[in-house]
């Protein structure tokens, strides 16, 4: 499979990406104290479904230890990092909730997340937001053909722990397209693995996921919902982009 898209194929994952942002934008309001996380589900499903998508996370993933993703989006509070199954569990003030969401349509996929702040949140979940959002853009400055995974990888390390802060290394970005994990790993650490040159006309999804403690994490029973070792909150952004000769297009906005 290339890894380079076509215009078709760029366009088409445009449309999917498309409906992926139109989901976060439209969730927004709806993420209030009270409301649970099988409610917020419902809704993005909805208007997945509204706008001729297919939920990409639902059945995904399944193997011989666990079942498929059970939902159409990963609703994952406060020391869940990601992946969390959304339930009966009801946000209150002071949560913080990052929603990932994925769409297929046309045969290519689409992929986002976004935390929100639940009603008002303390100063130091709001530091937390702030530098995992602008570790994602200083990834994506750096997401450009002839640069490597590696420049992207730094740049966020480097912000991120140059705050405070911990950069999990049991998950990673990763490219996208008719599947929704397909080459490169877009590692957000530093490694020896990932000095992968960047061309234009690949498409990647770039997550940091940011712990405000150490970056231990933890796989919970139900086989998908990870979270912090230290039981410390937990941010996470993504965006799917474009590479392009010079600055990147983000496709997931």
């Amino acid at each position: 499979m290339s890894l380079i898209k076509s215009e078709k194929e760029i366009e088409f994952m445009r449309e999917s990406n498309r409906i992926v942002a139109g989901a976060l934008k439209y969730i927004k309001s709806f993420v209030k104290p009270g409301i649970t996380t099988k409610e917020l589900d419902t809704e993005i499903e909805n208007y997945i479904l509204s706008n001729d998508g297919k939920p990409a996370f639902k059945g995904y993933g399944g193997t011989r230890k666990r079942s498929g993703f059970p939902a159409s989006a990963c609703i994952s509070i406060n020391e869940e990092v990601v992946h969390g199954i959304p339930s009966s569990r009801k946000l209150q003030t002071g949560d913080i909730v990052s929603i990932d969401v994925g769409v297929l349509k046309n045969g290519y996929y689409g992929d986002s997340a976004y935390t929100y702040a639940v009603d008002e949140i303390n100063t130091r979940k709001k530091n937390l937001l702030k530098i995992t959002e602008e570790s994602l853009y200083k990834g994506i400055a750096k997401a450009t053909a002839g640069n490597s995974i590696n420049d992207i990888a730094v740049a966020i390390q480097t912000y991120v722990e140059g705050s405070g802060y911990g950069v999990v290394r049991d998950l990673v970005g990763h490219g996208i397209g008719k599947n929704l994990h397909e080459e490169p790993a877009v590692p957000n650490f530093y490694s020896t693995g990932s000095n992968f040159k960047l061309r234009a006309g690949m498409t990647i999804a770039i997550e940091p996921m940011v712990n405000y403690g150490t970056y231990d994490v933890k796989t919970l029973s139900d086989g998908w919902t990870i979270v912090t070792r230290d039981g410390e909150p937990s941010a996470h952004f993504e965006h799917t982009i474009l590479i392009t000769d010079n600055e990147a297009e983000i496709l997931t906005i």
